[in-house]
């Protein structure tokens, strides 16, 4: 009898432990769960960056120690371009004729195209740049 509640209480044990820790058991793995991939690109190489007006008002752009603030009216696209890559660390500052927030949405459209599509944000300060450093990565400032 003490070996059948032996066996018995071994046997609880062990589905109880499998079924409260269900986590271990089901893993996944970094590509179901890990997001979605940072924005790279190669440093060195020709860089394209488009930049595009999807608000109903009047923005302005600057390339930082590049170019002076340009006017982009709603719906209206401006390209940068960024020769060889020899300038490092590119920033793009951008901000509403008002003082309205903006959130920048950032694509990648191909190996060397960053596509900024600049939309009203609600909260306030919002996106006011962008920047590639020269490791290639991108950052909204």
């Amino acid at each position: 009898m003490s070996k059948l509640l032996s066996a018995t209480l071994i046997t609880t044990a062990l589905l109880l432990g499998f079924s409260q820790n269900t986590d271990l058991t089901i893993a996944g793995t970094c590509a179901s769960r890990c997001g979605v991939k940072p924005i790279q690109f190669t440093p060195g190489k020709h860089l394209r960056l488009e930049v595009i007006n999807s608000t109903p008002n009047l923005i302005y752009v600057e390339k930082a120690q590049t170019t002076k603030p340009i006017l982009l009216r709603p719906g209206q696209r401006l390209r940068l371009e960024q020769g060889d890559g020899t300038k490092q660390n590119i920033s793009v500052m951008f901000w509403n004729e008002n003082g309205l927030s903006l959130k920048a949405n950032l694509s990648q459209l191909n190996f060397a195209t960053l596509q900024v599509r600049l939309r009203p944000e609600w909260r306030i300060g919002g996106d006011r740049g962008v920047y590639i450093r020269d490791d290639g990565r991108v950052t909204v400032l």
